[in-house]
């Protein structure tokens, strides 16, 4: 590893699940330049996945405590790394770049930054979107399944929603970074939500709304109705936070849009199905489709490998021609039970040692 101490971070970021790919130019470089100061990149490039108290930290690498401290609080507070409870009292870990830090800079993000993540993103962000298990999983719009299919827990974002204790909402970053590039999109900005199992984990925030569980449901329909996509967390537990996505502005989809990659996203359990003597061929659902999944010759048709389960298209059918079925079985991908799960797969695809950054 290099003494310079943002390719230091750079690469432990990489040696991360989520990967931080490198670039020819240095374009992630210049991201860590932007948000770290050279002390702080060296720190953070030694923590990890495990959050460690000041006192632990110092143990292991050296230093006062109490300046480590000062500084971790610091990085914590711009959403730069992790904090939580430990053994030890308050601890700190390293957080990946996306879904990470990057995301936690939507109350700052500036022209220059979000120029800063465009330039990445078109040299390496595809790299990221490339491994499986993919970062998101799709799950369908409430209403738009049939009513007598079993729905799982992981499977609803009703249900995820139901299972937290605290529910906020902020707005999408990826869509102010679009705005400040010139390229804004119609759908609603304050679409974001986060979840925790704490209650009031969100009160007295300066970046996140706090919501009520009935709040962010009725989030959830607005995002529904402007025809975004119900993105989480690829995995069946711990899911904390719900992106409403679409492919005009959101990293993950433009990767379908933008890069022309077909699994960007993991799809939900779900696909849609027409009934052909409901039908009448107006395009409607075609219009609302984000994938190019359907098409009109006479009456709609399903590409069933394009389609992701959203359902978005459902819901404006103006004479209840469509509904998502669930996928066979041998076409359904189970999501990894837990983050750990997630990560640990995801490390064991890139060919790393997943025990290296815990």
């Amino acid at each position: 590893m290099t003494d310079y101490p943002y390719k230091q971070l750079a690469e432990r970021l990489d040696a991360l699940p989520n990967g931080y790919p490198p670039t020819d130019d240095g374009a992630e470089l210049r991201i860590l330049e932007y948000l770290f100061s050279p002390e702080e990149a060296a720190l953070v490039a030694q923590l990890r996945l495990t959050q460690e108290s000041p006192r632990q930290l110092a143990a292991r690498i050296g230093g006062d405590a109490r300046e480590l401290r000062t500084q971790l609080k610091g990085l914590a507070r711009r959403g730069l790394i992790t904090a939580g409870r430990t053994d030890d009292g308050l601890g700190y870990g390293i957080m990946p770049f996306a879904v990470g830090f990057y995301e936690t800079q939507v109350a700052t993000i500036n022209a220059e930054f979000a120029q800063l993540f465009e330039d990445y993103y078109q040299e390496a962000f595809g790299e990221m979107l490339m491994i499986t298990p993919q970062i998101h999983r799709v799950v369908p719009i409430e209403q738009s399944v049939e009513v007598d299919l079993e729905v799982r827990p992981f499977e609803s974002a009703a249900d995820i929603v139901a299972q937290a204790k605290a529910w906020g909402v902020t707005d999408c970053i990826c869509r102010k970074q679009q705005a400040l590039l010139g390229h804004p999109c119609d759908h609603p900005l304050d679409v974001c939500m986060v979840l925790s199992s704490r209650a009031g984990a969100f009160d007295g925030s300066t970046v996140v709304r706090a919501l009520t569980q009935e709040g962010a449901m009725a989030t959830l329909r607005r995002a529904a109705e402007a025809g975004l996509v119900h993105s989480v967390s690829n995995s069946r537990d711990g899911n904390h936070y719900i992106c409403n996505c679409c492919t005009c502005s959101c990293a993950v989809l433009r990767g379908m849009a933008e890069l022309g990659m077909a699994n960007v996203v993991a799809r939900s359990s779900f696909v849609n199905q027409v009934d052909e003597d409901l039908c009448i061929g107006c395009g409607t659902c075609v219009e609302r489709c984000q994938f190019g999944a359907l098409s009109v010759d006479g009456v709609a048709h399903v590409d069933p490998v394009r389609c992701v389960g959203c359902g978005v298209c459902v819901i404006t059918c103006p004479v209840d021609a469509l509904s998502m079925v669930r996928r066979p079985d041998d076409e359904i991908a189970s999501p990894p039970t837990t983050e750990r799960d997630w990560m640990e797969a995801r490390a064991e695809a890139r060919g790393q040692d997943f025990n290296v950054v815990l």
